[in-house]
């Protein structure tokens, strides 16, 4: 498994059949493919960053100034992912009916204007309400896997959706960092009160946000043939003599048109025929030319397509999906969770450490995301390729995820009042929890790949659904965090138990 760093600075060798590169050019912001993964990971960074620039402030600054309460506090921290599960849901389908670039420039501008807003707050009411807006930006994560995924080749697909989302997952930790240094410093040189200092410190996210948003607005392409309008060129290039793969057919009359102008949905691509079992309506991939299955039909089916109403429920509500789905929904729903009250948890245990030492340990948990996530999408890429089987991918998740469970329980039981054994826990916990959720989406290109919004939105929404769910378990709980804590392990082990024995794609689906 090692590294060719001639790979990471060159521009990568693509496969012609569906224009993806074979490697990531991760120090080469500009190539094309580098530039797509730079802004991919980079714009979920920045979006993070203000995502979660709250809880730092809030253990103590903003809670003494807004005189909020505990369960105000939770209810601000549940009330961010709510929005979050909602627009993920969303980004989906938009995804794949107008492209992840735009849909990504689009989220990173509405949620940078409540991010702005923030000075304007005086009541605890009203901190809650911005956060929902502000909650925009955790939907990022949908365009940022849908983008990546269109430019990187399945062979290597689970490692540069790892990273991306790693990196980006990162902002959540070194928001503990940044936004309690910039306070500080508001406070320290610039002489501001700490009712005016925390409410200029958003400003800063804002700015960031902008930034990236209009470089990525600028400099990028939809797909690696130019406008999302074009993105099926690629197969018409690739069987020129086939009129099936060149020409759009509309089920509905009969017309065809040979230009890209019209958008094709999972039918009238030829992709997929409805099959009806047991009263669902399940996608199945058609084969038109018994003699071409294998590499063309798995070509065809990279070909993302805009969904109808019935296409995305179909898809949505298949048991692979939901297989991702519930798996994510345990681990990166933990990870939310903890994003919020881990620094409160430590700082209850430890009461020697203020507001800024309990931040900056709480954001460790954040900032393994760096290694942590995309060593998950390493190895689920290594195992593929040993095996070249989809299921030894979804073991993969699998046993992460019930690991993930045994440290939650661990800490959550025993509740440790030692710094080491807590830190060790936790960083124990971190790599299984955080590699998980990077398999998870080395695994969700390969269930639907035909409509990777759908698939990506849902199980990112689901994500964040798990969230809700575990800072609801922390609400009930208020300061009883270890008994939060177990709880929410019992639920990843038995969640990530639950979906095992499910295939993880379609039997027709290509690997």
């Amino acid at each position: 498994m090692a590294v060719n760093f001639k790979l990471l600075v060159s521009s990568p060798e693509i496969n012609p059949h569906n224009r993806k590169a074979k490697s990531i050019p991760i120090l080469n912001p500009f190539d094309q493919y580098g530039k797509v993964f730079f802004f991919s990971w980079m714009g979920f960074f920045v979006a993070f960053l203000s995502w979660y620039a709250f809880p730092p402030l809030l253990t103590d600054t903003i809670k003494k100034d807004l005189g909020m309460t505990s369960t105000q506090v939770a209810n601000s921290n549940i009330v961010a992912l709510l929005a979050t599960l909602l627009v993920r849901v969303i980004a989906g389908p938009l995804c794949d009916r107008f492209g992840p670039r735009l849909v990504f420039v689009g989220l990173l501008l509405a949620g940078s204007i409540p991010t702005a807003m923030a000075g304007l707050v005086t009541t605890p009411n009203g901190l809650i309400a911005l956060r929902f807006f502000v909650g925009i930006l955790g939907g990022t994560f949908v365009p940022c896997q849908v983008w990546c995924t269109g430019f990187f080749d399945k062979s290597i697909v689970g490692t540069a959706n790892s990273l991306a989302g790693g990196w980006g997952n990162s902002g959540g930790g070194i928001t503990y960092f940044i936004m309690p240094a910039i306070f500080d410093s508001l406070v320290s040189v610039q002489g501001l009160s700490a009712h005016k200092a925390w409410r200029v410190a958003y400003v800063v996210p804002f700015v960031i946000i902008v930034t990236v948003a209009l470089g990525m607005l600028l400099l990028c392409e939809d797909t690696p043939t130019g406008k999302w309008s074009d993105r099926h060129l690629w197969a018409k290039e690739l069987a020129p003599n086939d009129s099936s793969d060149g020409n759009i057919v509309d089920i509905n009359s009969g017309t065809t048109s040979t230009g890209p102008s019209t958008p094709p949905s999972l039918y009238n691509a030829g992709l997929v025929d409805i099959e009806k079992k047991g009263g669902v309506m399940t996608p199945q991939v058609r084969d038109k030319d018994a003699s071409a299955i294998g590499q063309m039909s798995s070509y065809k089916q990279d070909l993302v397509v805009a969904p109808t109403r019935r296409e995305a429920l179909s898809v949505a509500f298949s048991l692979p999906t939901m297989a991702v789905a519930i798996p994510y929904a345990c681990t990166f729903g933990a990870e939310l969770a903890l994003d919020s009250f881990l620094g409160t948890y430590y700082a209850a245990n430890f009461p020697t450490m203020g507001q800024t030492e309990s931040g900056r340990w709480a954001a460790m948990f954040g900032i393994l995301n760096i290694v942590f996530r995309p060593a998950g999408g390493f190895l689920a890429d290594w195992i593929f390729r040993m095996t070249g089987n989809l299921w030894a991918k979804k073991a993969l998740v699998v046993f992460l995820g019930v690991v993930t469970g045994g440290f939650l329980l661990a800490i959550g039981l025993t509740n440790p009042t030692s710094e080491a054994t807590m830190f060790g826990l936790v960083a124990g916990m971190a790599f299984f929890l955080e590699a998980a959720n990077g398999a998870v989406f080395g695994l969700v290109p390969h269930v639907h790949p035909y409509a990777n919004g759908i698939v990506s939105g849902l199980v990112g929404g689901f994500g964040n659904l798990g969230g809700i769910i575990f800072a609801i378990v922390f609400r009930y709980n208020e300061t009883n965090y270890g008994r939060s804590i177990w709880i929410i392990g019992t639920i990843c082990l038995a969640g990530s138990l639950a979906v095992s024995w499910v295939r993880p794609a379609p039997k027709t689906a290509a690997i």
